[in-house]
Formats: C-alpha cells, structure tokens, sequence
C-alpha cells in the first residue's frame, strides 16, 4: 500500500541553490464499507530555486507549483487516470494522461505521462525512482533519480529534458550526500547546464 511520504530537500550546488518539499498520499475515504479502499491519490509538489548569477532582470529566481489528482482502482496495479495542474514561472498549466505508482518501504517508482488540454500541446514524461537498502540497523543507503521530460507537438518549440540524481545516505528520517541536476533545452542544437552540489533531506 502506498504510504504518505513528504521529504524536504534542500540542495546547494556551485550554480544555484534548490529548495524542494513533495508529498503524495491517499486522501481518506468517508466510506463505511470495510472493504473500500481509498482510491484517489493527491501528490503535490513545490520547488523553487535561485541562480548566483541574478541580476535585476537575469537568471531571477524560478519556482513550480504541481498539483495532480488521480483514480487508483485496485485492479489496474498501480496504473491511474491523472489530471494534473501546475503554475510555473512562465505560465499556468492544465494536463491529463496517466501515472503509475508502486511504493514500498525502501523502494519507490512513481511516472507519468500528461499531455496539455489544448491543441498542439506539449507531452511531459516524468520520473522518479528511489532506492534506500539497508547497510545496517539505522543506517540506508540512498539513490534517487528523477527525470522531467517535455516534448513539443509543435516544430516551432524546444524539447526539454532535466535529469536530477542523489547518491548518500539515511539515517533514520535524514538523507545527506552528493547530487547533481542536469539538463538540456533544444532541437536541433541542444544547450546543456549542470549543477553539483551537496543534498540535506528530511522524510516528515
């Protein structure tokens, strides 16, 4: 059964620092049934991040909002209708396509592909893994890669794809280690960026 998680990251890398809080759980069922099982899924994301290179009117500071809802009956497995909203720095969105979500005690796959409500839209994949192994009794190994993809129905637009990994370790409710973002922004000429850096998270 997939349990509320809500991590905390801060990271700070040599280009920009990064501020990150998640969480995704059930939203409880008023049923008196005892065989209902709680079906919709809210996950909510909340991400902001500051360049060291701003100016009054260059590389200011982004910040994203996602919210999304999705229908999770048992006997689809974990996959899910989902509709998604996201207020970005640069425009508010509405999408909707289908997730799946497979979360156990030290292992988490949670994707999606959403399409936009228009026409022309542009098509996000996304992606997050995360695997925390035991090294010993209060002691976890922890990896996570996550990737956000955007592809362009319209030729006129750019793909996008960041890819974000963390290698550390948790002790109990806290992770720390080394990570780094990357991304590219193009079509037929790609422009790259990278951030490395030091990761602090926290699991309320």
């Amino acid at each position: 059964m997939l349990r509320a998680q809500i991590p905390f990251e801060l990271f700070g890398g040599h280009q920009r620092s990064t501020v990150d809080l998640m969480f995704f759980k059930f939203l409880k069922s008023h049923s008196k049934k005892e065989t209902h099982k709680d079906r919709i899924l809210f996950f909510n994301r909340n991400r902001a991040s500051i360049d060291y290179r701003m100016t009054s009117s260059e590389y200011l500071p982004q910040f994203g909002f996602t919210e999304a809802l999705s229908y999770n009956h048992e006997k689809l497995n974990g996959f899910a209708p989902v509709l998604v909203g996201q207020v970005l720095s640069w425009g508010v969105y509405a999408k909707a396509g289908v997730q799946y979500a497979h979360v156990q005690k030290n292992f988490t796959v949670f994707t999606w592909m959403v399409s936009e409500l228009k026409s022309a839209p542009d098509i996000d994949y996304f992606l997050l893994l995360r695997f925390t192994p035991s090294i010993s009794a209060h002691w976890n190994l922890f990896t996570q890669l996550e990737s956000v993809n955007v592809f362009p129905t319209q030729t006129n637009r750019n793909f996008s794809f960041t890819q974000r990994m963390r290698l550390g370790f948790q002790y109990h409710s806290y992770q720390v280690g080394a990570g780094i973002d990357l991304s590219e922004n193009g079509r037929n000429a790609f422009s790259t960026f990278y951030n490395a850096g030091i990761f602090l998270r926290h699991e309320f």
